[in-house]
């Protein structure tokens, strides 16, 4: 059974960082790509960032250049670090693995002015 457990969210003022972390098991996680995905209230699930078996890095375009998605093969657990933080990255942060397809509880990120 997979398991995907977010942790790290919280309030932060804008400019601010957070680092989520995300401890995946019953998964084989080094053969998996990992996605964040974050959604705010009243919008749609977006893909936050990605990154690969092999470390291959994908962002959206709206958290280029602020956040870094990173994994740790030998403790199952990928991280998202998030700098320079806005009002409007305001959302619950999602977890994803792709093989199997499978989604964390997600954790809540709000930053205020």
């Amino acid at each position: 059974q997979v398991q995907l457990v977010e942790s790290g969210g919280g309030l932060v003022q804008a400019g601010g960082s957070l680092r989520l972390s995300c401890a995946a098991s019953g998964i084989a996680f080094s053969f998996s790509t990992m996605d964040w995905y974050r959604q705010a209230p009243g919008n749609e699930r977006e893909l936050v960032a990605l990154i690969t078996t092999g470390g291959i890095t994908n962002y959206a375009d709206s958290v280029k250049g602020r956040f870094t998605i990173s994994r740790d093969n030998a403790k199952n657990t990928v991280y998202l670090q998030m700098n320079s933080l806005k009002p409007e990255d305001t959302a619950v942060y999602y977890c994803h693995s792709r093989s199997p397809p499978s989604w964390g509880q997600g954790t809540q990120v709000t930053v205020s002015l």
